[in-house]
């Protein structure tokens, strides 16, 4: 008869997100995945498969829940301005809350792992064009109510943003003063307008 799960999954691919986020695909052995998980090899195998799909499982929990606040709300926004102030807020909390710098998972895989491995270079992909379209309908919202100039090209705004978010999630993993990331996100809500 076979074995029932005794574990939450949701929770462990919290921790396998953590540990990944943490150390990345590479750093991290299989060691060091069953001591974060708490669980055994074979419970993870059974379960998740091997490392990779695992990896790929946490990646995708990471794009659910942080991809997808970010665009809802986006898609809630009231004022293009006021969203945009409170995004960039968010990113600075959570990037000097931290004990121990990060960055940002999908950022970080997609420097780790993009480049050779097509399936994590599919979902990175994935999500930075769902960032994109979400900043580019914000964009166009505050465009239409006159918070942003027509003048600007609404889809290479919100790459500017995407870009300008993924590099302070790099540049917080690196140990970036605060005052300095406070002036990137100063000067990008500027430029924008």
């Amino acid at each position: 008869m076979a074995r029932t799960k005794e574990f939450d999954q949701e929770a462990i691919l919290n921790k396998a997100v953590d540990l990944f986020w943490y150390k990345g695909y590479n750093a991290s052995s299989m060691q060091d995945v069953v001591d974060a998980l708490g669980l055994s090899r074979s419970s993870i195998y059974d379960t998740f498969g091997d490392k990779r799909k695992l990896y790929i499982a946490a990646l995708e929990r990471y794009r659910a829940q942080a991809a997808g606040g970010l665009i809802d709300m986006v898609n809630q926004s009231k004022n293009t301005m006021a969203s945009l102030e409170e995004i960039f807020k968010m990113l600075v909390h959570d990037s000097f809350t931290d004990k121990l710098p990060k960055g940002c998972f999908m950022v970080n895989s997609t420097v780790e792992l993009a480049p050779h491995d097509e399936e994590i270079d599919k979902i990175v992909h994935e999500n930075m064009q769902d960032i994109e379209n979400a900043f580019f309908q914000l964009i166009v919202k505050g465009q239409e109510s006159g918070e942003i100039s027509k003048d600007k090209n609404p889809r290479a705004v919100a790459r500017f943003l995407f870009n300008t978010i993924s590099g302070l999630r790099v540049a917080a993993k690196s140990g970036v003063k605060k005052d300095i990331y406070n002036d990137i996100v100063s000067v990008a809500l500027e430029g924008i307008k």
